[in-house]
């Protein structure tokens, strides 16, 4: 290599370093050196009642799958005769299947998994999508999957219940969050769990309590005939005044089983480990959950930002206490207290969040390119990396009829991008639109589509798209979370007098709100598609082109110019 090009090359890796400034590393992070690799789907905050602003308990779920089914459901209450039989399926978090032959929550029925069991004489109505989400009596529920050791694992015909089908059978069988486990771990226990799916989290809560609970199969060799339980399950509450989160990693530790108030887990929570070899009683140390069945090992620091979610959440929530990245995951608390109590918006706010301003940040330096685009360098996993189904926010409100103070936030598509609507519990019907729609189908008729359509729009000029959907977010969703107090009072006082006038009231509304959102956001992606023609700012109400803006910054090419120099060819 001759001295110019040796110059040019030592000349563009500095600028590279001074852009990235020289900090988390742009290559691919080392694996976690655990028995168990963490998943890069979901992720689901807790906020226990006093944690909040408003006194409500909240969960999340950010459905982040990148190609399954994104529609929802509403299921009636119902009355059911003595003898009645509820019909079992298996239900993939991830197939689906075209809309030629049948949407998913039409096609489902054909993985009949051949079990009936004894019917509940009266089941809730709730919403679901891919899970339960919120039934009539304000339990509420997300999902984030933490893996097992592999000896666990149960993909036989012998486990009858996978996870989707437990969340159903939960919405439609439980008041309250503590039945919903219950019923949930009882029914794994008797029939077996596992099928399509392996360990999962449950964040469940109600007015009242917020859970972890967590889940696993117990071998391939289970039988119903072995008399042993066919899933093993822990649940620890999370304290009112403290919030949580799980990011594909099991939460809970060392259990109390004595602490009925805080801890609940099947008959065989211990003893399975031991039998396994998962845990030596003689070995002096005490039972812990998450290092007998989900062992993870690796931090924020030691991943290069693969396993930062955890450590992110408690930096946003908590401060002063100062964690830091280098701490091992499954060193980090159960719960913490956040440093100011948590509304709504904030945790939406924080299903958004992209790890700015942190070594993590997918921006810093060139990584984001011109435009700072948060999507195009995804060797870090920030809490909303773009590939979400949809996200849901729930909260459970003490103080109000059940079918008034509960609601469903849901957003559809990448959270930054879309706008969060409500649906309240009492509700008795969820919009058409949620209710349709396709990956590789496109559809006017799909709300989905819409929140896509604008996202597209946005990746091509983000940093400046971005400020758009912004505005658009503070008009339909922060204003409407200011109104809710008002369409709450006004359900209220329906319910008290007649309640279907108020699930009349509330289906009314919530329909109407979503009708209107969705078209802001079919309308938000014409605008941008016009305003940012071609790499070029339209002064939609000047009719004039600004030319040179959104003009690519000076920063960005330098760094392209030092990059052509660095691909040069040696010229002898």
């Amino acid at each position: 290599m001759n001295l110019k090009r040796l110059t040019a090359v030592a000349g563009a890796l500095a600028l590279a370093a001074f852009l990235a400034g020289h900090q988390a590393s742009a290559g691919g992070p080392a694996a976690p050196s655990g028995d168990i690799v963490p998943g890069e789907g979901c992720t689901s905050i807790l906020v226990g009642r006093l944690a909040s602003t408003d006194g409500s308990v909240m969960t999340t779920h950010t459905c982040d799958c990148g190609t399954c089914d994104w529609t929802w459901r509403h299921v009636p209450a119902a009355d059911h005769k003595p003898g009645s039989t509820r019909k079992i399926y298996h239900i993939s978090q991830y197939k689906t299947w075209p809309p030629s032959e049948g949407l998913k929550w039409d096609a489902y029925k054909k993985d009949f998994a051949g079990l009936e069991i004894p019917e509940a004489a009266h089941t809730y109505a709730y919403h679901h999508g891919m899970f339960g989400y919120m039934n009539e009596k304000q339990v509420a529920i997300g999902e984030s999957t933490i893996g097992c050791q592999r000896k666990l694992v149960n993909s036989t015909p012998s486990a009858k219940l996978d996870l989707t089908m437990l969340t159903l059978l939960g919405m439609e069988r439980a008041a309250t969050a503590r039945e919903a486990i219950q019923v949930m771990g009882s029914l794994a226990e008797k029939y077996g769990y596992g099928f399509h799916d392996d360990g999962e989290m449950l964040a469940v809560a109600d007015p009242n309590e917020a859970w972890i609970f967590e889940i696993c199969p117990v071998g391939p060799l289970w039988t119903p005939e072995s008399g042993k339980p066919g899933a093993v399950w822990c649940a620890q509450r999370v304290p009112d005044d403290h919030v949580s989160v799980c990011p594909n990693e099991s939460r809970i530790g060392e259990i109390d089983l004595a602490n009925k108030d805080f801890f609940m887990a099947s008959p065989n929570v211990v003893s399975l480990a031991v039998e396994m070899g998962f845990y030596d009683p003689q070995g002096g140390k005490p039972f812990n959950w998450k290092k007998a069945y989900s062992p993870v090992n690796g931090s924020a620091a030691s991943t290069n930002g693969r396993m930062q979610r955890l450590w992110r959440f408690f930096d946003i929530v908590a401060p002063s206490q100062k964690f830091k990245p280098e701490t091992p995951n499954m060193d980090l608390p159960f719960s913490v207290k956040p440093d100011n109590k948590v509304s709504v918006l904030d945790v939406m706010a924080m299903t958004r969040d992209r790890s700015y301003g942190t070594p993590y940040d997918p921006v810093m330096g060139i990584r984001g390119g011109p435009f700072k685009n948060p999507n195009y360098y995804r060797q870090t996993r920030v809490i909303d990396h773009g590939l979400a189904e949809y996200s849901t926010v729930t909260q459970s409100r003490a103080g109000l009829p059940d079918p008034v103070g509960g609601l469903v936030w849901i957003a559809f598509g990448s959270q930054d991008t879309s706008c969060y609507m409500p649906l309240y519990a009492g509700m008795t019907e969820v919009p058409k639109s949620f209710m349709v729609g396709d990956h590789w189908t496109f559809s006017r008729d799909s709300a989905r589509w819409a929140f896509d359509y604008t996202d597209f729009h946005v990746q091509v000029v983000y940093s400046e798209a971005i400020k758009d959907v912004q505005a658009a977010q503070a008009k339909y969703e922060a204003e409407l979370v200011a109104r809710i107090p008002e369409i709450d009072r006004q359900a209220e006082a329906l319910f008290r007098k007649k309640p279907a006038e108020a699930a009349r009231f509330l289906t009314g509304f919530a329909v109407n709100n979503a009708t209107t959102v969705t078209n802001a956001w079919w309308k938000l992606g014409d605008d941008l598609l016009v305003k940012y023609n071609r790499l070029y700012l339209y002064n939609v109400e000047n009719r004039r082109m600004v030319r040179g803006q959104p003009a690519t910054p000076e920063w960005w090419k330098r760094a392209a110019r030092a990059f052509d120099i660095l691909m040069e060819p040696d010229k002898k």
